[in-house]
């Protein structure tokens, strides 16, 4: 194998952070269990804070590569329950973050991090599904948990046209439950529709207006990447026992609301959190994913770029400018 590769290196002088491609040797990876062979990563909000002058100071000791998620071929490892050749994906424990991540050709994790890849699912798609979509993922699953069913009504996917949301909307699409796709991107309406979504709601109706306590009921369950103002207007539509899955705040992190949907609708607000989900928990998500998501769908809602262009790609996420997933391709 190998004993090069290449990598997006962040660096920090005088209170600025740079990033720049250089070849790295195996040797300069972090301690871990199991190295990997990297072939594909993919780009998140998160990603995109921290590649774009390490925004909110996710990332506190440099040299760094970051990368939250990636998935490739194991090269070698001292857990017996990986082998050379296995096929391995990586989503949350802060990599990326703390622990070196997935914008380089190689990769060195603990094995409790790694799930060996599902039947059905190749490593190119395995990003495509990524964080943004495990996160999905996790969230019908605690819906579904928490009754919700498609004969129960119309199912809200809140920044739909971004990575959660595409995923969501094919993962919906395809159980058989009405989906209403929320977007500020209206021209996205027929690629939304194309995953599964019936309909559309303009952003502005959810975020623009102060939410009453109580408004009228509407959605019979939620996945909600976005938070804030269009959170708050969600939990006042919910149908009575109705569910909200939170997963993520790319509209803030305040929430002013009441505790009346609460009262006298019944209804659950449940956090998803992918970061420290467990490793069983992971393996049963990821199953969900390889027997449930179409390759084809994924294929579709993802675009293939390189590594070179990482650092434009992270601001264009953070300006709200990516539709989809967008999978970084790292083997040569």
């Amino acid at each position: 194998m190998a004993d090069t590769f290449r990598a997006l290196v962040l660096d920090e002088a005088e209170g600025k952070v740079t990033a720049v491609i250089r070849q790295l040797k195996t040797d300069d990876l972090p301690a871990g269990d199991v190295t990997v062979a990297v072939e594909y990563s993919d780009l998140n909000f998160k990603d995109g804070l921290v590649v774009n002058g390490n925004i909110g100071r996710l990332v506190r000791k440099f040299p760094h590569v970051p990368g939250i998620d990636f998935a490739g071929t194991v090269e070698a490892s001292s857990d017996a329950r990986y082998k050379s050749g296995d096929k391995v994906v990586l989503t949350g424990w802060r990599v990326g973050e703390v622990h070196w991540g997935g914008f380089a050709g190689k990769a060195r994790v603990k094995a409790d991090w790694l799930v060996k890849l599902p039947a059905g699912l190749t490593t190119q798609q395995a990003m495509a599904v990524g964080t943004a979509g495990f996160a999905s993922m996790l969230a019908v699953d605690a819906l579904e948990a928490h009754g919700l069913t498609p004969a129960r009504g119309e199912v809200l996917v809140t920044g739909a046209a971004g990575g959660v949301g595409s995923v969501a909307i094919a993962i919906l699409g395809k159980r058989g439950y009405t989906v209403a796709a929320s977007t500020g991107r209206l021209a996205e309406a027929d690629y939304l529709k194309g995953l599964g979504a019936a309909t559309i709601v303009d952003r502005k109706e959810l975020s623009e207006h102060e939410p009453k306590p109580l408004e009228a009921e509407r959605w019979a369950g939620c996945v909600d990447s976005v938070g804030a103002t269009t959170l708050a207007t969600v939990l006042a539509q919910m149908k009575y026992g109705g569910s909200v899955a939170a997963c993520g705040l790319a509209g803030g992190n305040k929430l002013g609301t009441t505790v009346i949907p609460f009262l006298l609708r019944g209804i659950n607000l449940l956090g998803i959190d992918s970061v420290m989900q467990p490793h069983a928990a992971r393996e049963r998500i990821w199953a969900r994913i390889a027997a449930e998501v179409p390759g084809e769908t994924l294929d579709r809602l993802t675009t293939i770029h390189r590594l070179e262009e990482v650092p434009e790609l992270a601001r264009t996420i953070l300006a709200g400018g990516v539709r989809g997933r967008t999978v970084i391709a790292l083997s040569d």
